[in-house]
Order: structure tokens, then sequence, then C-alpha cells
């Protein structure tokens, strides 16, 4: 038996620091050679409709992949949030978790600027004064996160690789408008994959 020594020593009258300052390479600090996809938990009321291999099977099917890859290192499936749908940061993709009971409130101005997704994907909705409610099922719930969320952040990790500065600079229309582009180019071959 021996004591475990955990002190640190001293030099020169100075305590020296543990060897504990690196840190720990992760896709928040290093560079993936494959793309991560890693889950939050989702929080309460919250559910992650989305499974890794939902993820992994999506990404089998976008077009120009070569392109994305680069400098992308993970898809998190995140804790759901109030404010928002989905995030990107330095090439990590969030996806929140959805509320559990699957019926969403938007604002008007957003559920007009979706409206033709939502009539595509066949989501049930009623219009109020300054608000709308849809109805999700589950695959439409899946199939909005993939083919528009996914897709709009997508869309700022392309801005963000295709600028000179490397940040995003074109903003929330360029990621609109990506995703719409990319939504309509990969619409018959998402529900190939992905049983609706």
């Amino acid at each position: 038996m021996f004591a475990r020594r955990t002190a640190t020593r001293i030099k020169k009258g100075t305590v020296q620091k543990k060897n504990r300052y690196t840190k720990t390479p992760n896709y928040w600090n290093t560079s993936q050679d494959e793309i991560q996809v890693d889950i939050e938990n989702p929080g309460k009321r919250y559910k992650h409709f989305l499974k890794k291999r939902d993820i992994k099977l999506f990404l089998e099917i976008l077009p120009n992949r070569e392109e994305i890859d680069v400098k992308f290192d993970a898809v998190l499936l995140a804790s759901g949030s109030y404010s928002t749908d989905g995030w990107y940061k330095n090439g990590v993709i969030g996806i929140c978790a959805w509320k559990k009971e699957m019926t969403q409130e938007y604002a008007l101005c957003y559920f007009n600027a979706h409206k033709s997704i939502f009539d595509k994907l066949g989501v049930k909705y009623a219009v109020k004064k300054d608000y709308a409610i849809c109805y999700f099922t589950e695959n439409q719930i899946k199939a909005y996160l993939l083919l528009h969320i996914f897709l709009h952040e997508l869309g700022h990790h392309h801005d963000r690789l295709n600028t000179k500065s490397g940040r995003i600079a074109r903003g929330e229309k360029y990621a609109e408008d990506y995703a719409f582009k990319y939504a309509e180019i990969i619409w018959n071959r998402y529900f190939e994959y992905f049983p609706y």
C-alpha cells in the first residue's frame, strides 16, 4: 500500500500547475475526418423525433456532398428551444428537439414564409388573427426538420465556406433560399428513403 499523491509540486517556491490544461479533442475544437452525429438530452416537454440513423441517411442523399463536407464537423441533435428550431456554429449544425405534443404555434410572418413547405408536407393548420397553429404528424416533423431546418443551417455553412472572411456574411435570406432550393432538388429522393 502506498499513499496516492494528489498535490502539485512546488519548484522555487511556486506551486506548479497540473498537466490538465490541454482540451480534450472533440468536434468543437478539432477538425473531424468524418461528420459526427451527437445527441443532447432533449429537455423537459421536448422529444427528438430524429435519430442518428436519420441524419446519416439524409447526408447520403444530399447532392454536392464533397462541397458540403469541407469544414463540416458534426450534427448535434440539441435540446429543445422555445425560440429556435436549429442553429449553426463553426462547422456544427444543431437541430433542436421538438415539443412532445407535436402541435406548433407560429407567428403569421413565419407561417406565411413557410406555408409552401407546410402545404407540400400536408400539414394541417388553423390560421388565427395574428398566429397559426400547425398540427404535425411524426413523419411531417421529421421531414420538416430535415428538408427545411437542416438545409437552412447547411445554407449558413455554405455561406461561411464561400466568403473570403470565412464568416457567415449573407445571413438568413441566403440560408432560407438555400433550404428551399435544395429541398426542391432532393424532394422526391427524400421520400424514396424515408417512408411517409
